[in-house]
């Protein structure tokens, strides 16, 4: 039924947005998506972007998984949650400071640093470790906060050194939301499958199966962290 209402609704829209007036073309016109492309910077923050957001959409994809049959805590699913987002907005005011300090692809790179160190502390827990878990989404969720907080000032700048700025923010921003909403879509086509080849289904409790989601859950998002920091630092960093 729900799905009935939703496809309704989408029909609807999309007959109002064909019956909608639409404004005469002028000289003024927006820019096209195409503009964004043509800056390499772009292309390859957005590169950064993207591999940072798969890693971080992998452990939100498999977080109940990871806390049912690995943990075995369904009981602490809010607490770990709780925790995971109270983390990151207490980082947020720490994040500020250390953009000041340190510049902002250094700082985005710390926060990198940090998922991976909490994520792979993760891959060594086993059954009722709720306490070692609770540290776990502290560090994930302070390590968030720097994706709050630098990813879209990086953007900025990098607009504004394509002298773009207060002329084609839409086409760059445009593509920045379609990779945010690509991520979690992005992550769960790849966890997904990989945990149905390494032999691990819900509710699977023998060592085999917890062991693929282990590494599934902790370490490809390490991976794919550790990916986007050395593009990070190639190109933002080390030749800025």
């Amino acid at each position: 039924a729900t799905a009935a209402v939703l496809a309704g609704a989408l029909a609807l829209g999309l007959v109002l947005l064909r019956m909608s007036p639409r404004p005469a073309a002028s000289e003024a016109a927006a820019p096209s998506l195409a503009l964004a492309w043509r800056v390499p910077e772009f292309r390859r923050l957005l590169a950064v972007y993207l591999l940072n957001g798969i890693a971080a959409s992998v452990p939100a994809t498999l977080l109940l998984f990871f806390i049912d049959d690995r943990l075995r805590l369904p009981g602490s699913q809010g607490l770990f949650l709780a925790s995971y987002f109270a983390a990151a907005v207490a980082s947020l005011p720490v994040w500020l400071r250390v953009v000041a300090l340190i510049g902002q692809a250094r700082a985005w790179a710390w926060g990198m640093g940090l998922a991976v160190a909490g994520f792979g502390w993760a891959a060594l827990l086993g059954a009722g470790d709720r306490t070692g878990f609770l540290a776990v989404c502290v560090a994930s969720g302070a390590a968030l906060g720097a994706d709050l907080a630098v990813p879209g000032a990086l953007l900025a700048g990098v607009i504004q050194r394509a002298g773009l700025q207060g002329r084609a923010e839409g086409a760059f921003f445009g593509w920045w939301n379609a990779a945010t909403k690509l991520n979690l879509a992005l992550a769960a086509g790849l966890a997904l499958p990989l945990l149905q080849l390494l032999g691990y289904a819900p509710g699977q409790r023998d060592a085999t199966a917890l062991q693929a989601l282990a590494l599934t859950y902790c370490l490809l998002p390490c991976l794919l962290k550790l990916a986007a920091a050395g593009l990070l630092y190639r190109h933002f960093i080390a030749s800025p």
